[in-house]
């Protein structure tokens, strides 16, 4: 049995409508919003009773998607946002972009900073770590030539 594909990638966010407003921003596409609960959903998670307000992003070639979640109910129990990044476990993400300069200028708008800085790697591409929403690190490259 061969693997299909990645379907998506996870982020456990706080402020649900600020993070979709974000990615969004970065050209994201809201697929849906749905609440996610009931004994299934636990089994599934190992969180038991769980109540989770989610939001799935959709790249704009359809192939990647992006499910945001904000759990209502276990709390959240731990927190990696600050990690630098070369900290253990899934830590970022990246996205390939047009322009950076023009991507970051107006993510900037929707608070996002700069990690360290914009460098070029060979003639291959342009590339930067950001702070997104709740200090979310997101990789950005644009390709070159």
């Amino acid at each position: 049995m061969a693997l299909k594909r990645m379907d998506n990638v996870g982020i456990v966010v706080e402020d649900l409508g600020r993070a979709i407003d974000f990615f969004r921003e970065l050209g994201l596409e809201l697929e849906g919003r749905a609440t996610i609960e009931g004994e299934w959903a636990g089994r599934i998670t190992g969180l038991g009773d769980q109540h989770v307000e989610i939001a799935m992003m959709r790249t704009p070639d359809g192939h990647s998607r992006l499910e945001l979640s904000r759990f209502l109910t276990p709390p959240v129990v731990a927190d990696h946002r600050n990690a630098p990044v070369n900290a253990l476990g899934y830590l970022r993400v990246m996205f390939t972009v047009d322009d950076i300069d023009e991507t970051l200028e107006r993510l900037r708008t929707r608070g996002a900073q700069l990690v360290g800085e914009v460098v070029r790697y060979e003639d291959a591409y342009r590339l930067c770590y950001i702070r997104g929403p709740e200090e979310l690190l997101i990789g950005l490259a644009q390709e070159l030539g």
